[in-house]
């Protein structure tokens, strides 16, 4: 009786193992499909942004896009660019593009002294 139940127990181990060993298998079957398409998901990105079928593109669409070059005079800094208009919240708020300012407070505790733009309230 101890032979036929410690054979028995043995056969429901391997059995076990095997199919822990089939689904291990399993999962990196479905690993290297992933990254196959993930491969292939780089390759086809690649070949779409390549710039010349980009340069293609926009001058075949150009009449509808309305698409320009860049010229030097349109980049600017931060500076130049015009302050964000009001909408009437804001102005109901008094909220009129004020940023908040602690910066003559001192850090305390594990705060940083970094001070960032934000809505005065």
């Amino acid at each position: 009786a101890v032979m036929v139940s410690a054979a028995a127990l043995t056969y429901k181990a391997k059995r076990e193992a095997e199919d822990q060993l089939a689904a291990v298998q399993k999962i990196h079957a479905e690993i290297r499909f992933e990254e196959d398409t993930i491969d292939l998901l780089k390759a086809d990105w690649s070949l779409l942004t390549q710039p010349s079928r980009l340069q293609k593109l926009a001058e075949l669409y150009k009449a509808q896009l309305a698409l320009e070059p860049v010229s030097g005079r349109q980049i600017v800094g931060l500076g130049d660019l015009p302050a964000k208009a009001l909408d009437i919240q804001d102005i109901l708020n008094g909220r009129q593009g004020a940023v908040a300012d602690n910066s003559d407070k001192a850090p305390s505790g594990d705060k940083d002294p970094v001070v960032t733009g934000d809505i005065a309230q």
